[in-house]
C-alpha cells in the first residue's frame, strides 16, 4: 500500500525524500497559520522564527502537495527524514485530500499531515496568534541554522504561486477507464492557490525591508 504525505510548508519546494507521485490538492476544514515557533530551522531558541501550522476552520481549504510513496525502502526513508525535520510539530494527522473544488470524494483518503498543535505540554515551541505587524517583524528579524525567516516566507509564496501557474489536468478513472467527462483542470483560477494571509504577510515583510533599507541609505 501507498503512503501519502502532504506538505503545505517548506514540503510544497523541498522535499528531500524520494516519492513517486506528486499530485497538487487541498484538504478541507483547515487553515494555514504562522502559529508555530521555529528554533531549529527558521530562528533560535533566543529568537523564535515562526513557520506555518495548521488550525481548524470549518469551511475553508488549505492547498498544498500530497506526495505518494510505493518502495518500502522509499517509505522507511521518508519517515525517518520527516521525523527529524518535522520533530517540532506534535501531531501526526490522516485526512482526506482532494485535487478539484468540484469534488465531494477525496482523491486520496489518509494521507499523512504533520501539525503542530496549541498544546504547550506536548508543543513547548507554540507562539500562537499575535498583531499581524508583530509576525511581519518576527520573520523579518529571525534567523536559524536554515537560513533567514523572510526566505522561508518568500519559498511559501512562491511555491504556491508556481501551483497556480502550472495548470494540471487530472484524468479521473475507474480500473482505468478514461472518462473525458471526468477532465477537470485544476489551475490558477481556482481559490486557493494563492493563500491571501501568505502574500499579505510577504507584502509587508518586503515593505518592512524597504524601509529599513531606505532608512539605512539616509544614514550613510
Amino acid at each position: 500500500m501507498a503512503m501519502w504525505v502532504f506538505g503545505y510548508g517548506s514540503l510544497i519546494w523541498k522535499t528531500g525524500f524520494p516519492f513517486d507521485d506528486r499530485l497538487p490538492g487541498f484538504i478541507k476544514n483547515y487553515r494555514r497559520v504562522f502559529h508555530q515557533g521555529s528554533t531549529d530551522h527558521r530562528g533560535t531558541p533566543e529568537f523564535p522564527g515562526r513557520t506555518v501550522t495548521l488550525e481548524p476552520a470549518t469551511g475553508e481549504i488549505c492547498w498544498g502537495v500530497a506526495y505518494k510513496i510505493t518502495k518500502e525502502e522509499d517509505k522507511k526513508d521518508a519517515l525517518l527524514h520527516l521525523e527529524v525535520r518535522e520533530k517540532q510539530y506534535d501531531q501526526k494527522e490522516y485526512l482526506d485530500f482532494f485535487t478539484d473544488i468540484n469534488d465531494s470524494e477525496p482523491a486520496v483518503s489518509g494521507v499523512m499531515v504533520y501539525i503542530a498543535s496549541p498544546d504547550k505540554k506536548s508543543n513547548n515551541n507554540y507562539l500562537g496568534p499575535a498583531p499581524f505587524e508583530d509576525i511581519a517583524k518576527q520573520i523579518v528579524k529571525a534567523e536559524g541554522p536554515s537560513g533567514p525567516n523572510r526566505d522561508y516566507l518568500f519559498n511559501l509564496e512562491e511555491a504556491l504561486f508556481q501551483l497556480g501557474k502550472n495548470s494540471f489536468f487530472f484524468i479521473y478513472s475507474h480500473v482505468f477507464r478514461v472518462l473525458v467527462s471526468k477532465i477537470h483542470v485544476c489551475s490558477s483560477n481556482q481559490p486557493g492557490f494563492k493563500d491571501k494571509h501568505v502574500t499579505d504577510l510577504a507584502t509587508h515583510v518586503r515593505l518592512i525591508l524597504s524601509a529599513t533599507q531606505d532608512a539605512a541609505t539616509k544614514d550613510v
